[in-house]
Protein backbone atom coordinates (compact mmCIF):
# COMPACT_ATOMS: atom_id res chain seq x y z
CA UNK A 1 0.00 0.00 0.00
CA UNK A 2 1.18 3.08 -0.84
CA UNK A 3 1.80 5.47 2.09
CA UNK A 4 -1.14 8.51 2.15
CA UNK A 5 0.08 11.96 2.34
CA UNK A 6 -2.04 13.56 5.06
CA UNK A 7 -0.72 17.26 4.20
CA UNK A 8 -0.76 19.34 0.80
CA UNK A 9 2.90 18.46 -0.16
CA UNK A 10 5.72 21.47 0.53
CA UNK A 11 5.95 23.85 -2.65
CA UNK A 12 9.56 24.38 -3.65
CA UNK A 13 10.16 27.74 -5.09
CA UNK A 14 13.60 28.56 -6.77
CA UNK A 15 16.46 25.97 -8.14
CA UNK A 16 18.65 26.30 -5.15
CA UNK A 17 15.49 25.34 -2.55
CA UNK A 18 15.23 22.24 -4.54
CA UNK A 19 19.27 21.08 -4.70
CA UNK A 20 18.68 22.20 -0.74
CA UNK A 21 15.80 20.28 -0.16
CA UNK A 22 17.53 17.27 -2.12
CA UNK A 23 20.67 17.43 -0.12
CA UNK A 24 18.77 17.16 3.78
CA UNK A 25 16.33 14.39 1.88
CA UNK A 26 19.12 12.09 0.62
CA UNK A 27 21.09 12.10 3.81
CA UNK A 28 17.55 10.52 5.52
CA UNK A 29 17.36 8.03 2.65
CA UNK A 30 21.17 7.05 2.58
CA UNK A 31 20.77 5.64 6.17
CA UNK A 32 18.80 2.59 5.53
CA UNK A 33 19.54 2.07 1.81
CA UNK A 34 21.83 -0.86 2.07
CA UNK A 35 19.23 -2.68 3.97
CA UNK A 36 16.39 -1.69 1.79
CA UNK A 37 18.24 -3.41 -0.80
CA UNK A 38 19.58 -6.04 0.77
CA UNK A 39 15.80 -7.24 2.00
CA UNK A 40 14.27 -5.45 -0.62
CA UNK A 41 12.13 -3.20 1.50
CA UNK A 42 9.96 -1.73 -0.79
CA UNK A 43 10.08 2.19 0.33
CA UNK A 44 6.36 3.42 0.59
CA UNK A 45 7.48 5.08 3.97
CA UNK A 46 10.27 7.29 1.79
CA UNK A 47 8.28 7.84 -1.04
CA UNK A 48 5.49 9.79 1.58
CA UNK A 49 8.28 11.48 1.99
CA UNK A 50 9.75 12.22 -1.06
CA UNK A 51 6.08 13.04 -2.13
CA UNK A 52 6.21 15.47 0.73
CA UNK A 53 9.32 17.91 0.27
CA UNK A 54 7.71 19.43 -3.08
CA UNK A 55 10.62 17.61 -5.01
CA UNK A 56 8.19 15.61 -7.45
CA UNK A 57 6.72 19.21 -8.69
CA UNK A 58 9.72 21.19 -9.17
CA UNK A 59 8.89 20.66 -13.05
CA UNK A 60 5.71 22.19 -13.39
CA UNK A 61 6.11 25.55 -14.78
CA UNK A 62 5.92 28.22 -12.98
CA UNK A 63 2.94 29.36 -15.00
CA UNK A 64 0.92 26.44 -13.35
CA UNK A 65 2.19 27.24 -9.93
CA UNK A 66 5.63 25.33 -9.47
CA UNK A 67 9.34 26.09 -9.36
CA UNK A 68 9.96 25.29 -13.26
CA UNK A 69 13.57 24.60 -12.48
CA UNK A 70 16.09 23.98 -15.08
CA UNK A 71 16.48 20.22 -16.28
CA UNK A 72 20.36 21.12 -14.96
CA UNK A 73 18.36 21.12 -11.63
CA UNK A 74 16.23 18.46 -12.16
CA UNK A 75 19.27 16.09 -13.24
CA UNK A 76 21.14 17.06 -10.05
CA UNK A 77 18.28 16.28 -7.50
CA UNK A 78 17.79 13.00 -9.09
CA UNK A 79 21.72 12.32 -9.10
CA UNK A 80 21.89 13.26 -5.33
CA UNK A 81 18.93 11.11 -4.51
CA UNK A 82 20.14 7.73 -6.84
CA UNK A 83 23.69 8.73 -4.44
CA UNK A 84 21.60 7.61 -1.52
CA UNK A 85 19.83 5.41 -2.71
CA UNK A 86 19.92 4.20 -6.66
CA UNK A 87 16.70 2.57 -6.76
CA UNK A 88 14.84 5.58 -5.32
CA UNK A 89 16.70 7.99 -7.38
CA UNK A 90 15.33 6.02 -10.69
CA UNK A 91 11.37 5.84 -9.54
CA UNK A 92 10.56 9.57 -10.35
CA UNK A 93 12.34 9.59 -14.03
CA UNK A 94 9.37 8.38 -15.32
CA UNK A 95 7.18 10.89 -13.58
CA UNK A 96 9.22 13.92 -15.21
CA UNK A 97 9.25 12.16 -18.09
CA UNK A 98 5.30 12.17 -18.24
CA UNK A 99 5.74 15.78 -17.20
CA UNK A 100 7.46 16.62 -20.08
CA UNK A 101 5.27 15.38 -22.55
CA UNK A 102 2.42 16.81 -21.21
CA UNK A 103 4.63 20.13 -21.31
CA UNK A 104 4.93 20.02 -24.52
CA UNK A 105 1.86 17.68 -26.09
CA UNK A 106 -1.02 18.25 -23.63
CA UNK A 107 -3.88 21.55 -23.97
CA UNK A 108 -3.99 23.83 -21.23
CA UNK A 109 -6.49 22.70 -19.84
CA UNK A 110 -4.92 18.98 -19.39
CA UNK A 111 -1.94 20.45 -18.51
CA UNK A 112 -3.72 22.72 -15.68
CA UNK A 113 -5.30 19.94 -14.46
CA UNK A 114 -2.67 17.08 -14.09
CA UNK A 115 -0.07 19.73 -12.98
CA UNK A 116 -2.36 20.80 -9.95
CA UNK A 117 -3.00 17.09 -8.87
CA UNK A 118 1.36 16.55 -8.97
CA UNK A 119 1.50 19.71 -6.88
CA UNK A 120 -1.13 18.46 -4.89
CA UNK A 121 1.13 15.36 -4.12
CA UNK A 122 0.30 12.76 -6.89
CA UNK A 123 3.16 10.42 -8.42
CA UNK A 124 3.11 9.33 -11.96
CA UNK A 125 4.62 5.66 -12.94
CA UNK A 126 4.43 4.46 -16.32
CA UNK A 127 3.78 1.90 -18.08
CA UNK A 128 5.79 2.15 -21.75
CA UNK A 129 7.48 -1.04 -22.34
CA UNK A 130 6.49 -4.45 -23.27
CA UNK A 131 8.17 -7.73 -23.50
CA UNK A 132 7.75 -9.74 -26.98
CA UNK A 133 7.74 -6.58 -29.47
CA UNK A 134 9.52 -6.98 -32.92
CA UNK A 135 11.44 -4.37 -31.41
CA UNK A 136 11.88 -1.96 -28.96
CA UNK A 137 9.91 0.74 -30.53
CA UNK A 138 6.85 -1.57 -30.80
CA UNK A 139 3.63 -1.57 -29.19
CA UNK A 140 0.49 -4.54 -29.31
CA UNK A 141 -1.42 -2.32 -26.53
CA UNK A 142 -4.63 -0.81 -28.28
CA UNK A 143 -6.27 2.30 -27.30
CA UNK A 144 -10.01 2.16 -28.48
CA UNK A 145 -12.79 4.32 -28.65
CA UNK A 146 -15.50 3.76 -26.41
CA UNK A 147 -18.48 6.55 -26.92
CA UNK A 148 -16.74 9.71 -25.41
CA UNK A 149 -14.10 7.40 -23.77
CA UNK A 150 -11.67 5.56 -24.57
CA UNK A 151 -10.39 1.52 -23.23
CA UNK A 152 -7.00 0.15 -23.49
CA UNK A 153 -5.21 -3.59 -23.48
CA UNK A 154 -2.60 -4.91 -23.45
CA UNK A 155 0.46 -5.88 -20.86
CA UNK A 156 3.48 -4.20 -20.05
CA UNK A 157 6.87 -4.95 -18.24
CA UNK A 158 9.80 -2.31 -16.92
CA UNK A 159 7.19 -0.18 -15.36
CA UNK A 160 9.10 1.64 -13.05
CA UNK A 161 7.00 3.03 -10.48
CA UNK A 162 3.87 2.51 -11.43
CA UNK A 163 3.58 -0.13 -7.90
CA UNK A 164 4.35 3.16 -6.33
CA UNK A 165 1.96 5.93 -8.09
CA UNK A 166 -1.40 7.49 -8.25
CA UNK A 167 -1.25 7.85 -12.14
CA UNK A 168 0.13 5.36 -14.76
CA UNK A 169 1.28 7.03 -18.14
CA UNK A 170 0.48 4.02 -20.21
CA UNK A 171 1.39 4.39 -24.09
CA UNK A 172 -1.04 2.75 -26.22
CA UNK A 173 -1.57 2.74 -30.04
CA UNK A 174 -4.88 3.57 -32.00
CA UNK A 175 -6.72 2.06 -34.60
CA UNK A 176 -4.21 3.73 -36.73
CA UNK A 177 -1.23 2.63 -34.85
CA UNK A 178 -0.82 6.22 -33.69
CA UNK A 179 0.36 6.01 -30.07
CA UNK A 180 -0.63 8.37 -27.56
CA UNK A 181 -0.03 8.56 -23.54
CA UNK A 182 -2.78 7.81 -21.15
CA UNK A 183 -2.66 9.14 -17.62
CA UNK A 184 -4.56 6.32 -16.26
CA UNK A 185 -5.73 6.59 -12.73
CA UNK A 186 -4.21 3.77 -9.86
CA UNK A 187 -7.69 2.49 -9.08
CA UNK A 188 -9.32 2.55 -12.84
CA UNK A 189 -10.99 -1.24 -13.12
CA UNK A 190 -9.46 -3.45 -15.39
CA UNK A 191 -6.13 -2.29 -14.47
CA UNK A 192 -3.50 -4.47 -12.70
CA UNK A 193 -0.12 -4.09 -11.15
CA UNK A 194 1.79 -7.22 -10.53
CA UNK A 195 5.11 -7.24 -8.29
CA UNK A 196 7.35 -9.24 -10.52
CA UNK A 197 10.73 -7.41 -10.71
CA UNK A 198 13.30 -9.10 -9.83
CA UNK A 199 16.15 -7.98 -11.34
CA UNK A 200 19.73 -8.75 -9.42
CA UNK A 201 20.19 -4.58 -9.08
CA UNK A 202 17.80 -1.24 -8.58
CA UNK A 203 15.98 -4.12 -6.78
CA UNK A 204 13.13 -1.83 -5.10
CA UNK A 205 12.30 0.38 -7.95
CA UNK A 206 8.87 -1.57 -8.26
CA UNK A 207 9.59 -2.01 -12.35
CA UNK A 208 7.11 -4.57 -12.87
CA UNK A 209 4.29 -5.87 -14.86
CA UNK A 210 1.18 -3.79 -15.32
CA UNK A 211 -2.03 -5.41 -17.10
CA UNK A 212 -4.45 -3.37 -18.64
CA UNK A 213 -8.08 -5.24 -19.30
CA UNK A 214 -10.19 -2.95 -21.17
CA UNK A 215 -9.37 0.01 -18.93
CA UNK A 216 -11.36 3.10 -19.30
CA UNK A 217 -9.62 6.33 -19.45
CA UNK A 218 -11.33 9.56 -19.99
CA UNK A 219 -10.78 11.18 -23.11
CA UNK A 220 -9.20 14.21 -21.71
CA UNK A 221 -6.64 11.98 -20.04
CA UNK A 222 -5.15 11.10 -23.16
CA UNK A 223 -2.34 13.29 -24.50
CA UNK A 224 -0.66 12.60 -28.03
CA UNK A 225 2.94 10.84 -27.85
CA UNK A 226 3.99 10.00 -31.04
CA UNK A 227 4.00 13.23 -32.42
CA UNK A 228 6.52 14.64 -29.63
CA UNK A 229 9.50 12.79 -32.01
CA UNK A 230 7.64 13.83 -35.91
CA UNK A 231 8.89 17.18 -34.85
CA UNK A 232 11.72 18.74 -32.37
CA UNK A 233 11.32 18.53 -29.08
CA UNK A 234 13.17 17.86 -25.95
CA UNK A 235 11.00 14.61 -25.36
CA UNK A 236 14.15 12.28 -25.83
CA UNK A 237 17.23 14.33 -24.65
CA UNK A 238 15.30 15.15 -21.20
CA UNK A 239 14.20 11.15 -20.46
CA UNK A 240 18.06 10.60 -21.40
CA UNK A 241 19.39 13.04 -19.06
CA UNK A 242 17.93 11.62 -16.66
CA UNK A 243 19.12 8.17 -16.81
CA UNK A 244 22.95 10.02 -17.08
CA UNK A 245 21.75 11.12 -13.98
CA UNK A 246 20.85 8.22 -12.18
CA UNK A 247 24.17 6.60 -13.28
CA UNK A 248 26.28 9.66 -12.30
CA UNK A 249 24.73 9.50 -8.63
CA UNK A 250 25.52 5.90 -8.50
CA UNK A 251 28.69 6.53 -9.55
CA UNK A 252 29.37 9.12 -6.80
CA UNK A 253 28.12 6.36 -4.42
CA UNK A 254 30.61 3.97 -4.85
CA UNK A 255 33.42 6.54 -5.18
CA UNK A 256 32.61 7.86 -1.64
CA UNK A 257 32.14 3.99 -0.22
CA UNK A 258 35.72 3.43 -2.03
CA UNK A 259 37.07 6.10 -0.08
CA UNK A 260 35.35 5.39 3.74
CA UNK A 261 36.99 1.51 2.79
CA UNK A 262 40.27 2.38 1.78
CA UNK A 263 40.58 4.76 4.65
CA UNK A 264 39.70 1.76 7.32
CA UNK A 265 43.61 1.20 7.78
CA UNK A 266 42.87 -1.47 5.64
CA UNK A 267 45.97 -3.03 4.31
CA UNK A 268 47.02 -3.02 0.21
CA UNK A 269 46.98 -6.59 -2.18
CA UNK A 270 50.87 -6.62 -2.38
CA UNK A 271 53.88 -5.78 0.60
CA UNK A 272 54.50 -2.66 -0.93
CA UNK A 273 56.45 -1.30 2.41
CA UNK A 274 53.54 0.29 3.21
CA UNK A 275 50.81 -0.06 6.15
CA UNK A 276 47.70 1.15 5.04
CA UNK A 277 46.21 0.91 1.85
CA UNK A 278 45.73 4.59 2.16
CA UNK A 279 49.54 5.15 2.02
CA UNK A 280 49.95 2.25 -0.96
CA UNK A 281 50.92 4.15 -4.43
CA UNK A 282 49.16 1.79 -6.58
CA UNK A 283 45.85 2.35 -4.20
CA UNK A 284 46.38 6.24 -4.63
CA UNK A 285 46.82 6.01 -8.38
CA UNK A 286 43.71 3.91 -8.58
CA UNK A 287 41.68 6.66 -6.84
CA UNK A 288 43.08 9.26 -8.99
CA UNK A 289 41.74 8.03 -11.91
CA UNK A 290 38.42 7.22 -10.11
CA UNK A 291 37.50 10.90 -8.83
CA UNK A 292 38.81 12.02 -12.49
CA UNK A 293 36.28 10.13 -14.25
CA UNK A 294 33.86 10.87 -11.33
CA UNK A 295 34.67 14.67 -12.26
CA UNK A 296 34.07 14.90 -15.82
CA UNK A 297 30.98 12.65 -15.56
CA UNK A 298 29.35 15.29 -13.00
CA UNK A 299 30.78 18.06 -15.27
CA UNK A 300 29.46 16.66 -18.42
CA UNK A 301 25.91 15.64 -17.12
CA UNK A 302 25.97 19.67 -16.08
CA UNK A 303 26.95 20.77 -19.53
CA UNK A 304 24.40 18.32 -21.26
CA UNK A 305 21.69 20.01 -19.38
CA UNK A 306 22.52 23.01 -19.91
CA UNK A 307 21.68 22.51 -23.69
CA UNK A 308 18.56 20.32 -22.58
CA UNK A 309 17.62 24.31 -21.33
CA UNK A 310 18.52 25.78 -24.19
CA UNK A 311 16.65 23.42 -26.69
CA UNK A 312 13.26 23.77 -24.36
CA UNK A 313 13.74 27.66 -24.88
CA UNK A 314 14.15 27.38 -28.39
CA UNK A 315 13.41 23.86 -29.80
CA UNK A 316 14.37 23.44 -33.17
CA UNK A 317 15.67 20.70 -35.57
CA UNK A 318 19.74 21.86 -34.34
CA UNK A 319 19.09 22.78 -31.17
CA UNK A 320 17.25 19.17 -29.91
CA UNK A 321 20.36 17.49 -31.84
CA UNK A 322 22.84 19.19 -30.04
CA UNK A 323 21.08 18.37 -26.79
CA UNK A 324 20.74 15.15 -28.01
CA UNK A 325 24.38 14.73 -28.68
CA UNK A 326 25.65 16.25 -25.50
CA UNK A 327 23.02 14.37 -23.32
CA UNK A 328 24.76 11.06 -25.23
CA UNK A 329 27.98 12.01 -24.59
CA UNK A 330 27.20 12.42 -20.77
CA UNK A 331 24.97 8.62 -20.63
CA UNK A 332 27.98 7.48 -22.06
CA UNK A 333 30.43 8.30 -19.76
CA UNK A 334 27.84 7.82 -17.07
CA UNK A 335 27.36 4.43 -17.60
CA UNK A 336 31.32 3.86 -17.95
CA UNK A 337 32.29 5.59 -14.21
CA UNK A 338 29.05 3.88 -12.69
CA UNK A 339 30.40 0.65 -13.37
CA UNK A 340 34.33 1.23 -13.67
CA UNK A 341 34.09 3.31 -9.90
CA UNK A 342 31.60 0.05 -8.56
CA UNK A 343 34.03 -2.74 -10.01
CA UNK A 344 37.29 -0.67 -8.55
CA UNK A 345 35.44 -0.77 -5.09
CA UNK A 346 35.61 -4.30 -5.09
CA UNK A 347 38.75 -4.64 -6.20
CA UNK A 348 40.14 -2.13 -3.24
CA UNK A 349 38.13 -3.54 -0.74
CA UNK A 350 39.05 -7.32 -1.70
CA UNK A 351 37.43 -10.46 -0.33
CA UNK A 352 36.27 -8.25 2.82
CA UNK A 353 33.82 -6.14 0.20
CA UNK A 354 32.04 -9.05 -0.82
CA UNK A 355 30.71 -10.35 2.77
CA UNK A 356 26.99 -9.24 2.92
CA UNK A 357 26.56 -6.91 5.97
CA UNK A 358 28.74 -4.66 3.96
CA UNK A 359 26.39 -4.86 0.69
CA UNK A 360 29.39 -2.78 -0.89
CA UNK A 361 28.07 -4.95 -4.39
CA UNK A 362 25.06 -3.14 -4.22
CA UNK A 363 26.37 0.26 -6.71
CA UNK A 364 27.78 -2.64 -9.13
CA UNK A 365 24.41 -3.95 -9.26
CA UNK A 366 22.63 -1.20 -9.85
CA UNK A 367 25.03 0.39 -11.95
CA UNK A 368 24.75 -3.22 -14.56
CA UNK A 369 21.22 -3.17 -14.29
CA UNK A 370 20.24 0.69 -15.14
CA UNK A 371 22.98 0.95 -17.41
CA UNK A 372 21.01 -1.77 -19.25
CA UNK A 373 18.39 0.45 -20.26
CA UNK A 374 19.68 1.33 -23.56
CA UNK A 375 23.16 0.04 -25.72
CA UNK A 376 26.17 3.00 -25.05
CA UNK A 377 27.05 1.58 -27.93
CA UNK A 378 24.85 3.28 -29.88
CA UNK A 379 25.41 6.76 -28.26
CA UNK A 380 29.08 6.41 -29.41
CA UNK A 381 27.64 5.72 -32.94
CA UNK A 382 25.29 8.79 -32.70
CA UNK A 383 28.11 10.96 -31.55
CA UNK A 384 30.69 9.67 -34.11
CA UNK A 385 28.37 10.42 -36.70
CA UNK A 386 27.05 14.02 -35.44
CA UNK A 387 30.79 15.13 -35.64
CA UNK A 388 31.95 13.42 -38.09
CA UNK A 389 29.10 13.36 -40.82
CA UNK A 390 27.17 16.12 -39.81
CA UNK A 391 24.49 13.32 -39.52
CA UNK A 392 21.49 14.55 -36.66
CA UNK A 393 20.81 11.77 -34.15
CA UNK A 394 17.13 10.08 -34.43
CA UNK A 395 14.43 11.63 -32.45
CA UNK A 396 13.79 8.64 -30.48
CA UNK A 397 13.64 8.50 -26.26
CA UNK A 398 16.50 6.46 -26.54
CA UNK A 399 19.16 8.77 -27.48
Amino acid sequence: MNAPLHNKPYLIRSDAEALEVAEHLAESFASEASQRDRERLLPHIELAQFSQSGLWGISVPKAYGGAGVSSVTVAKVIARISQADGSLGQIPQNHFYALEVLRINGTPEQQARLYADVLNGQRFGNALAELGTKTALDRNTRLERDGDKFRITGRKFYSTGALYAQRIPTLAVDEHGVGHLAFVPRNAAGLEIIDDWTGFGQRTTGSGSVVLSQVPVAADDVVPFQSAFERPTTVGPFAQLLHAAIDTGIARAAYEDTLKFVRSNARPWIDSGVDKASDDPLTLKAIGKLVTQLHATEALLEWAGEFVDAAQANPTAESVAQASIAVAEARAISTEASLNIASKLLELAGSRGTLAHHNLDRHWRNARTHTLHDPVRWKYHAVGNYYLNDTLPPRRGTI
